[in-house]
């Protein structure tokens, strides 16, 4: 006899004879035991009054405050932490702390360690490498002043350390989708040449705009869920959209998809509910929002239906250690022309020109210096999360999905937000704000962008 183990399988050989015959003894993935645990954490992200959030000094928190909210895995190798908070974005060197104080205190590696951001607009800025830039050249922080920033990250630390300690088992994965109706549309309006006519922008005030076709969209909200048996434990929720519905108002506060995402944590108490903005840049509510306060709730609303729809259609399958994955692939975008010449315009640039553009010059330093953007996924089963940096297209979405229809994809942006947007390839000759100088790359991002998630994908 002679003992082989294929696919997971022991398999006994027998020669009887001269027949073969095969004995399956153990399926060795089902015999293993399932030590799969989840950890949970929540903290306030809302800066005290007197902050300068991204574009405004803050002068009060709205009734919802802004959230650092995540999990982390055990039990499938190193520890995996997912983390979303409701800040505009986090770049550079303080996703490198973020990541590090995170990892430390979850026991793992930081490039097991994700940070992203909701887009928020009323909500803090975070790049420690800016703050450095600017104070070497004499001027103010600004929205880089890093003081709260410390402070979040060593909160988070803090929490992560405590959530592990009350981890419980995870025993399946959870994952359902919904269409979401009259929020998303496309922001960039072509013209008959091909051309960006118009921009539509989160809220659009004038009528023949709004007017426009709603283009180009992923209109699904995705979900991700995790569960002890018959009891869920999180969900986490994919859409891509800018978040805003009205802005520029000083009151930190979470927009429409805070509002969503608090909604289903009432529906759903026993589970921590995590939102992640998807591939949006190209993407915004301006088609059905003209900018009416009355519209954050009437978006929140619609959002958070196609979120009771998705979980109603939720399907769960078990899962084991060998059915999580973590997957890294570093990328070296390829810079756009003139960002070393942001430095020359700190002292007479606008606090917006400024806060929409420094982490740019940081980040290219970085990549001078060798330093790639990490690419991830996340396999948990079935389904598989996509991690990108930036302010994605979402022609990277459709893509990603297009590309493993066998497979339930979702896709988070605003990881790594220095590299500003990232467009496909044509948009870069079609004009319009997002490809001009709001980008940090060039048309060469689709492909270097699409090999690294089509090979993240394959694994």
């Amino acid at each position: 006899m002679k003992v082989l183990v294929v696919l997971g399988r022991k398999i006994s050989i027998w020669i009887v004879g001269g027949v073969l015959i095969l004995s399956s003894v153990t399926v060795l993935a089902q015999s293993a035991p399932n030590n799969l645990k989840l950890a949970v954490f929540d903290i306030d992200a809302t800066p005290p009054v007197g902050s300068q959030l991204t574009y405004d000094p803050m002068v009060n928190s709205w009734d919802l405050g802004l959230r650092a909210k995540g999990i982390v895995i055990l039990g499938a190798g190193q520890p995996i932490v997912m983390c979303s908070v409701d800040w505009i974005g986090i770049s550079n060197e303080s996703q490198d702390e973020f990541k590090r104080v995170m990892a430390l205190a979850a026991g793992t590696i930081p490039s097991r360690v994700v940070v992203h951001t909701i887009h928020q607009h009323d909500a803090p800025t975070s790049d420690l490498g800016a703050e450095v830039i600017m104070k070497s050249a004499g001027v103010l922080p600004g929205a880089f002043e890093g003081s709260y920033t410390r402070d979040l990250i060593e909160r988070l630390g803090s929490a992560i350390k405590k959530s592990i300690l009350t981890a419980g088992p995870f025993t399946h994965v959870g994952t359902g989708q919904a269409q979401v109706f009259k929020v998303s549309s496309n922001r960039r309006i072509l013209g008959a040449d091909g051309e960006v006519k118009a921009t539509r922008t989160s809220a659009t005030k004038d009528s023949l705009i709004r007017a426009e076709p709603e283009g180009l969209v992923d209109p699904m909200v995705s979900l991700v869920s995790f569960w002890n048996n018959n009891k869920p434990l999180a969900v986490l929720s994919y859409y891509a959209s800018h978040p805003q519905s009205y802005y520029r108002t000083g009151v930190a506060n979470p927009d429409f998809p805070g509002v969503s995402r608090f909604m289903r944590q009432l529906a759903v108490p026993d589970a921590l509910h995590i939102h992640f903005n998807g591939a949006g840049g190209n993407i915004t509510a301006g088609k059905y929002n003209d900018g009416a306060k009355e519209n954050r709730l009437i978006l929140a609303e619609r959002l958070a239906d196609g979120m009771k729809r998705a979980w109603e259609s939720t399907k769960r399958e078990p899962v084991t250690p060998v059915s999580v994955l973590w997957n890294v692939e570093p990328v070296a975008l390829a810079p756009a022309a003139g960002i070393e010449k942001l430095e020359a315009g700190l002292k007479t640039e606008t606090s917006v020109f400024i806060a929409n553009n420094i982490s740019k010059l940081v980040w290219l330093r970085r990549l001078q210096a060798g330093k790639k953007i990490d690419i991830s996924t996340l396999t948990v089963g079935k389904a598989r999360i996509l991690h990108l940096p930036g302010e994605p297209f979402v022609e990277y979405q459709l893509a990603a999905k297009a590309a493993r229809p066998d497979l339930f994809v979702a896709v988070a942006g605003y990881g790594d937000y220095g590299v500003g947007y990232i467009g496909t390839a044509i948009a870069y000759g079609q004009g319009g704000y997002e490809t001009g100088q709001a980008s940090g790359v060039t048309a060469e991002a689709e492909d270097i962008l699409m090999k690294a998630i089509k090979k993240l994908l394959q694994k």
